[in-house]
């Protein structure tokens, strides 16, 4: 099961969970108690920690006789759930892993990261919180991250030697604030398939929703002081605007002459020309969007309208167009249809921007003082794969352009990663710590390489469902 299945399907079983006490700090799984009521953010409330959504008890990793491999502290604190594992054969380090968007629910609940069997194996200790809140609040996550390495110590008894900062999609985002708000915490940094642009990504769904209109010929709106009935209003426009291009939510794209102009458009604003695209926006296009605009096709739910641009927790709006020049195509020169899009597209002006604290959108500013190695799919259109190349352009502007390694995998989902290609990463960061030797990425600021067919063939490692593009061959190898 990718990443993005199982996080869907965690989350559809905790919205659908209500009730209330919690667990104390413990060494050892209880029988699950019923979500307590937050004691910081009235309203929420704390799924037990010491138990999975699915009603299954969080135990030690154990070995094939069943003996355990590891001791286990599970707890609440702040209003944010916490587990902290811990191998017998400890080697001092810890990391600290920070989930990805989970909705906007009343009910937070605290998982295990995809890599916690490796960490273990490893030698490593890890830590994850709930965060107190849910909705896209980077800010609270970066705290309750940042607080596992004291909750760490408070519960073992032992300070971790170095701590490495991790964490997936929106989680990529609280790994790059963390490392930034907390630059002596860390020794060096995973995000993955992570918003590493902070605003950059609303950007991105109004680029997508803005062109989808103009080429298909429907005025739209972007209120900043939000009707009550535009949800409504925009799902009329969007049934206009999806049969004009071709999509429909359930079934794969039959693109007409302004779809494809779209599908251009989109591919230029999400990454550049790059293999898998046409796979890409076909699977992105046939999925549905999130509730309760699941009847659209997906990039229409995200549209930043939506929400007066604030993405529910700035305090304005922070997408902005005006100085966007749409493409379709990769000439010297403007053609005829995008000089007619750019004249015709709806313009946007930030009202507000990222936070440079922990308000808001914190803004990433790209000066990593640790190495951080980043992984992500070219094919995902929802935190698309152009996050990864404006941290890099970032981090090269501010001199720290050796401190991150990017790596494209050949897949469409988001956060659609197999084991193999999560374990490298990690080995790699943890070797490059060590030894002080920068492993090898993706020139992911290269058009030609990008757009090359076997871009993303080094480091994928595995079969991806659904990516359709030329064959990596005989194409060799790894480092």
């Amino acid at each position: 099961m990718t990443m993005r299945r199982r996080c869907l399907a965690l989350l559809a079983v905790v919205l659908a969970v209500v009730t209330a006490p919690a667990a104390p700090a413990s060494a050892a799984p209880v029988a699950c108690a019923a979500p307590a009521p937050s004691t910081t953010h009235p309203g929420y409330l704390v799924f037990d920690p010491a138990c999975d959504v699915s009603g299954a008890a969080f135990t030690p990793l154990a070995d094939a006789s069943g003996t355990a491999l590891t001791r286990i502290w599970t707890g609440i604190r702040d209003g944010a759930a916490y587990r902290v594992e811990v191998p017998t054969r400890w080697n001092g380090q810890l990391v600290v892993y920070a989930h990805g968007y989970r909705g906007t629910g009343n009910v937070v609940y605290v998982d295990n990261p995809s890599l916690r069997a490796h960490y273990i194996r490893s030698g490593f200790a890890w830590a994850a919180s709930s965060y107190a809140t849910n909705g896209y609040d980077v800010g609270q996550g970066v705290r309750d991250s940042y607080a596992m390495i004291e909750t760490f110590r408070q519960v073992t008894g032992k300070r971790a030697r170095s701590v490495i900062m991790s964490g997936a999609s929106m989680g990529g985002q609280v790994t790059a604030v963390a490392i930034e708000r907390f630059p002596r915490a860390f020794s060096a940094a995973m995000p993955y398939c992570g918003v590493l642009g902070d605003t950059k990504l609303y950007d991105y769904f109004l680029d997508a929703n803005v062109t989808a209109a103009a080429l298909a010929k429907v005025k739209i709106d972007f209120p900043l002081m939000l009707p009550a009935d535009f949800p409504a209003t925009w799902r009329a426009q969007v049934n206009q605007i999806a049969p004009a291009l071709g999509v429909k939510a359930g079934t794969a794209p039959v693109l007409t002459t302004a779809g494809k102009e779209w599908s251009n458009a989109v591919e230029r604003r999400s990454g550049g020309d790059r293999p898998g695209f046409d796979s890409a926006f076909a699977y992105w296009n046939a999925a549905p969007a999130l509730a309760p605009l699941n009847d659209l096709p997906f990039l229409f739910g995200v549209y930043p309208g939506l929400t007066g641009g604030t993405g529910g927790i700035a305090p304005g709006n922070v997408t902005d167009n005006r100085y966007t020049y749409y493409r379709l195509t990769n000439g010297p020169l403007p053609t005829i249809p995008e000089l007619r899009l750019n004249a015709e597209v709806l313009r946007v002006q930030r009202t507000a921007t990222a936070d440079p604290g922990l308000a808001g959108i914190p803004r990433v500013n790209g000066t990593p003082s640790i190495p951080v190695l980043s992984l992500h799919d070219i094919g995902d259109l929802f935190v698309p794969f152009s996050m990864e190349q404006e941290y890099a352009q970032r981090a090269a502007r501010n001199g720290r352009g050796h401190l991150f390694v990017s790596r494209a995998i050949r897949g469409v989902g988001h956060c659609d990663f197999t084991e193999a290609e999560l374990t490298q990463g990690f080995d790699d960061l943890v070797r490059w710590v060590r030894t002080g030797h920068r492993p090898a990425g993706d020139a992911i600021l290269d058009r030609r390489a990008v757009a090359a067919d076997t871009f993303g063939c080094r480091f994928t490692n595995g079969a991806h469902a659904t990516f359709v593009a030329p064959s990596c061959g005989s194409y060799n190898p790894r480092f």
